[in-house]
C-alpha cells in the first residue's frame, strides 16, 4: 500500500520546521543590515550584495531544485538543498570579508529550493482534505521563520560576535537534514525526461545580468554603457533562453505550461508579492534602530526593533488555518485579492504612520496578515493548475518569481536607501526620504499584483483549482471530454490501489498525459486525438504494470482496468 502521512504524522511539522530554517537563512542578517558596510569595510551598495546574492542564489535554485526533485526524488533533493546552506553559512562564519562573505551567502541561497520541494512532498503524500492547509503553512513558513529569526539574530549580534549567527544558522539546517531523513519518506512520484543543464546556465546567466546593473547603476550611472550594456545583454540572454526552451524536449522551465492564464498571472502576481514582503524586512529595523538625534529615527535597541517587526512573521502563521477556510468558502483567487488589498493598506497606513516605535508593530501586523493570506494562495493556484508530474518544477518556478520579487526589493531598495542618505562622522545613514519612497515603490507593487490577480479564472471556475488532488482534476477533465480512457488501479487479489501513478503513453513513446488514482483505484485520462497507447501504472509496494489500448476516436471512453502484481 502506498505509504501517507498517516504512517509518517510528523511529515508536515517537519517539512514546515525545514521552510523556517530557510526563512532564517534569507532574514539573518537583517538585524545587522545598517552596520553591513562597517563590518566588511566596504560602500553600503557592495554590502548589499550580501543579501541580494543570497536571493539570487535562491531564485536560480528554486526551479533547478524542483526539477531534480521531480525527475531523481524530491526528499533527496531538499536534503542536498539544506547541505549546501550549511556549507554556505560555514564559509561565512569564519570570514569578515566581502567576497568570502558572498560566496557563502550565494551558497545558503540554495536552500529556498526546500519550499517548492516540501509542497510537491505534501502534495504526493497528503490526502486532499489536510493538502491545502498544510500547503499553506509550507508557503507562509519563509514568513513565520524571518518574524522568529529577527529577534532571535538580533539578540545573539547584539551580545556575541555577529558570526555566531551562522554557525546557529548552520546547526539549525544540520537538525533539518536529520529529521527530514527521519521523518518524511521519499515520494514515489518521477516525471520523464532529463535535467536541462543549458536551460539552468542560461536562466543563472540572465538574472545575475539583469540584478548587477540594478545594484551598482547608481555607481556606474543609469545611462552608462556598462549599465545600458549589461540590461541589453540580461533581454538577449533571457530570450534566447526562452526559445531554447520552447524547443527543449526536457526543459528546465516549461514556458508551454507557464502561458496558462492561471499559472501566468498567479506567477506575475508571486513576482509583486515577494517585492512588497522585503521592503518592510529592509526598512523597519533600520528606522527603529537609528538614534533619535537623526529626527526622524525611532532609537531602539537591536532586539526591540527585532521583537517589534517579529509580528510580520507570527501574523503570517496565524493567517493559514484562516486562509484555509477562507479558500474552503471563496477559492485561493479570492484570498490572494483580499491579501494584496490588506497590504495596500498596511503600505498606505506606513507612508504616515512613521513616527513612534508602536506605530512599526501595527505595520508588522497588518502586512504579515494580508502577506500570509496571499503567499498561501499561490501553492493552490499553481497546483490546481498543472499536472501530479509537474508540481515539483512548477511550484519551483512560482517560487522563482516570488525569489525574484525578493532579488529585485533587495537591489531597488539597497539603492534607493544608499542614494538617498546623508553622510555622518563618515558613516552613510538612511534618510525619511529613502524609507517612504521605499514604501511607495511597494504600494506601486502591490497595485500592479492585484490589476495582475483580476485577470486569473473567473470565481465560477474556483472548484476546479481549488481541487486538492490530482485525481478529482484529472477526472473533471475526463468528464467534460468524455474521450479517453478510464478504469481502476487494483492490486493481484482485485483490492483497490490508491494514489497509483498512471502514465499515458502515445504511440511514439512520448508521455501524452498522467494522474493519480483516487482512493477507489479509479482513473481517468483524455486523449489529445485516436490511436494506439499504452497505460502504464505504478505504486509503492506493488511492481509496474502496462497495459495497450486504442482509442478509436470519437466521443466516449474506453474501460481499462490495470492490475499490479505484488513487489
Amino acid at each position: 500500500m502506498t505509504r501517507t502521512t498517516n504512517d509518517r504524522p510528523a511529515v508536515v511539522p517537519v517539512l514546515a520546521f525545514a521552510g523556517i530554517v530557510v526563512a532564517v537563512m534569507q532574514t539573518l542578517l537583517v538585524p545587522v543590515i545598517k552596520d553591513l558596510p562597517q563590518l566588511l569595510d566596504t560602500s553600503p551598495s557592495n554590502a548589499t550584495w550580501v543579501l541580494t546574492s543570497t536571493l539570487l542564489s535562491g531564485a536560480v535554485a528554486t526551479p533547478i531544485m524542483g526539477r531534480l526533485g521531480d525527475l531523481y526524488g524530491k526528499r533527496r533533493m531538499l536534503v542536498l538543498s539544506l547541505a549546501v546552506m550549511v556549507v554556505g553559512a560555514l564559509v561565512s562564519a569564519v570570514t569578515s570579508a566581502l567576497l568570502p562573505m558572498i560566496v557563502g551567502r550565494t551558497l545558503q541561497g540554495f536552500a529556498m529550493g526546500a519550499i517548492p520541494l516540501g509542497i510537491g512532498l505534501m502534495r504526493d503524500m497528503l490526502p486532499r482534505e489536510k493538502l491545502g492547509s498544510a500547503m499553506a503553512l509550507m508557503s507562509s513558513s519563509i514568513g513565520v521563520g524571518g518574524g522568529l529569526a529577527l529577534p532571535a539574530a538580533a539578540l545573539v549580534a547584539q551580545n556575541t560576535d555577529w558570526h555566531a549567527l551562522f554557525y546557529g544558522a548552520a546547526g539549525l539546517g544540520i537538525l533539518a537534514i536529520a529529521l527530514t531523513l527521519f521523518a518524511v519518506p521519499e515520494s514515489p512520484m518521477r516525471a520523464e525526461g532529463t535535467f536541462d543543464l543549458p536551460g539552468a546556465l542560461g536562466l543563472s546567466t540572465g538574472l545575475v545580468l539583469f540584478l548587477l546593473p540594478i545594484t551598482k547603476g547608481s555607481d556606474w550611472g543609469w545611462t552608462s554603457a556598462t549599465t545600458l550594456g549589461l540590461f541589453a545583454a540580461s533581454a538577449a540572454v533571457l530570450l534566447l533562453w526562452g526559445v531554447y526552451e520552447l524547443r527543449s524536449k526536457a526543459p528546465l522551465v516549461d514556458l508551454r505550461t507557464t502561458a496558462r492564464p492561471a499559472v501566468l498571472f498567479t506567477n506575475l502576481a508571486s513576482i509583486m508579492v515577494g517585492v512588497s514582503f522585503y521592503v518592510v524586512s529592509l526598512v523597519l529595523p533600520q528606522l527603529l534602530q537609528l538614534p533619535t538625534s537623526t529626527g526622524y529615527g525611532l532609537g531602539q535597541s537591536m532586539v526591540v526593533a527585532g521583537l517589534l517587526v517579529a509580528p510580520l512573521g507570527l501574523t503570517m502563521m496565524f493567517t493559514a488555518p484562516v486562509y484555509a477556510r477562507l479558500s474552503a468558502k471563496h477559492g485561493p483567487k479570492f484570498t490572494l485579492i483580499l491579501g494584496l488589498l490588506i497590504i495596500a493598506v498596511g503600505y498606505g497606513a506606513g507612508l504616515g504612520l512613521m513616527s513612534a516605535a508602536w506605530q512599526s508593530l501595527v505595520i508588522a501586523v497588518l502586512l504579515g496578515a494580508g502577506i500570509g493570506l496571499a503567499y498561501s494562495s499561490l501553492p493552490a493556484l499553481i497546483v490546481g493548475a498543472v499536472p501530479a508530474s509537474e508540481t515539483g518544477a512548477a511550484n519551483g518556478l512560482n517560487t522563482l518569481m516570488r525569489s525574484i520579487g525578493t532579488s529585485v526589493s533587495s537591489a531597488v531598495i539597497g539603492m534607493v536607501l544608499a542614494n538617498t542618505a546623508n553622510t555622518v562622522g563618515g558613516v552613510e545613514i538612511p534618510t525619511m526620504q529613502g524609507f517612504r519612497v521605499s514604501f511607495l515603490i511597494a504600494t506601486g507593487a502591490v497595485a500592479i499584483g492585484l490589476l495582475l490577480a483580476l485577470f486569473l479564472p473567473k470565481p465560477d471556475r474556483a472548484p476546479r483549482l481549488r481541487a486538492s488532488s490530482e485525481e478529482e482534476a484529472n477526472l473533471a477533465r475526463a468528464e467534460e471530454a468524455l474521450r479517453g480512457f478510464r478504469g481502476r488501479v487494483l492490486d493481484s487479489g482485485g483490492a483497490p490501489v490508491a494514489r497509483a501513478k498512471v502514465t499515458l503513453i502515445d504511440h511514439s513513446g512520448r508521455q501524452a498525459g498522467a494522474t493519480l488514482s483516487a482512493e477507489d483505484g479509479s482513473y481517468a485520462l483524455s486523449v489529445p486525438a485516436q490511436g494506439a497507447y499504452v497505460l502504464a501504472a505504478k505504486a509503492n509496494g506493488h511492481g509496474p504494470h502496462a497495459s495497450s489500448a486504442t482509442h478509436a476516436g470519437g466521443d466516449g471512453a474506453v474501460d481499462v482496468d490495470l492490475a499490479l502484481p505484488t513487489a
